[in-house]
């Protein structure tokens, strides 16, 4: 297994887990806009079960020191041999590697295990040239993929910033790949009727109808942070995250170990909407808390109440976002349905290194024609958001 690799100022090393990083190293790497990114995230991942060598996630974090041994950036990495939990869907790349009698397993895999939330990928020091260090800890991720002859790199959900730096010289050895998720815009509301004010009629009389209903179905909510958070709401979101799971025929990613981590350590960034019938709790959704954006991630429930999907996870997170002036809601992978309960789309990305020059120029054809059908499609749907036009 490679070591350590070393350009110019810079050695990049390979470790064994999130833990093995100083906290404070990484945080200050990663910066405080994002609790996703943090140490203790990641360690919670990693130390509940939920991301190991166990569950196909092998953790191999790159990070970046300079000459006196101080880490200045971090790439999170993980050696998987499977596709699950990504977002990021490449199942068919591997089955036509397959084919031709290679193996895509292991692969390398960089974001954060079971989350497709856009962001930072390479965290480094603020006060470094970011795009060297960037670079440098890319190269060292080719370097890894080429040294353990893997079939490949991704860095799912970055940045549109580091999409382009890694991808916009002509010798690149990145393939860009779009995808699309729908988001939630405040627009400086004042209130919930504030915001149904700019949609047109018909879809505020529908969103009206909706909330309607679950209040007539007798759900209350509760929305919980910080020390209002006790162990017993996490017996009991995870329930229903397990109920959610059995109804999609899904397995569950998430060990009940990481909302003890997350509630640890993270309960101050964490909103959980907790919805109650009768005195009992019967559904939930976790919201973590950023320092511009509300990112909606997980839900269940054990009723069967129309429309309270939406409610739980849509118009309560909106609610809270124009109470607390947060600038948008990221509400994960997929979802046409959010579009008409005032989400739009926005283009997301990722990048790809495939160390068979033959296998890059197809994956690469495929990309092509892709986001030709993908702007195709965003292009379309933007059509059907429910905001008035002037």
């Amino acid at each position: 297994m490679p070591h350590a690799w070393t350009a110019a100022a810079w050695t990049a090393e390979m470790t064994p887990a999130a833990s093995a990083i100083p906290a404070a190293d990484w945080n200050r790497c990663a910066g405080a806009a994002d609790p996703m990114l943090c140490h203790a995230f990641f360690t919670a991942l990693e130390e509940s079960g939920s991301a190991c060598a166990d569950t196909g996630w092998l953790p191999r974090h790159i990070i970046l020191k300079d000459a006196a041994g101080k880490i200045h950036g971090i790439l999170p990495l993980y050696l998987k041999n499977h596709s699950y939990g990504e977002y990021v869907f490449d199942h068919a790349w591997a089955g036509a590697l397959g084919r031709v009698g290679g193996a895509y397993y292991p692969k390398a895999q960089s974001g954060i295990p079971f989350t497709p939330t856009p962001g930072r990928r390479f965290l480094t020091d603020a006060r470094l040239n970011a795009d060297e260090a960037r670079h440098a800890l890319a190269d060292a991720l080719v370097a890894v993929v080429s040294q353990l002859e893997l079939s490949s790199a991704h860095i799912t959900f970055l940045s549109g910033a580091e999409c382009r730096l890694l991808t916009e010289a002509e010798d690149s050895k990145w393939l860009v790949r779009e995808g699309m998720q729908f988001h939630w815009h405040n627009r400086d509301y004042t209130d919930f009727d504030d915001f149904l004010d700019a949609l047109t009629a018909r879809k505020r009389k529908t969103i009206r109808r909706e909330r309607r209903q679950v209040a007539d179905a007798g759900v209350e909510f509760q929305l919980l942070q910080g020390d209002d958070l006790k162990p017993q709401h996490w017996d009991d979101f995870y329930r229903f995250y397990l109920a959610n799971l059995a109804d999609k025929w899904g397995g569950a990613y998430l060990e009940r170990a990481f909302f003890d981590h997350i509630h640890q350590n993270l309960r101050e960034k964490i909103l959980l909407v907790l919805a109650t019938l009768d005195g009992a709790a019967v559904a939930g959704a976790i919201n973590f808390i950023g320092a511009d954006a509300l990112y909606g991630r997980n839900w269940g429930s054990v009723v069967h109440i129309p429309f309270l999907h939406f409610e739980t996870c849509y118009y309560q997170a909106i609610a809270y976002a124009i109470a607390h002036k947060i600038p948008r809601i990221e509400a994960g992978a997929q979802g046409l349905h959010k579009v008409q309960r005032g989400y739009v789309p926005v283009p997301t990305y990722s990048v790809h290194h495939l160390r068979e020059p033959a296998f890059h120029s197809a994956v690469k054809d495929f990309i092509t024609h892709e986001t030709e059908l993908i702007a195709q499609e965003r292009a379309q749907i933007q059509q059907w958001t429910p905001y008035k036009t002037d």
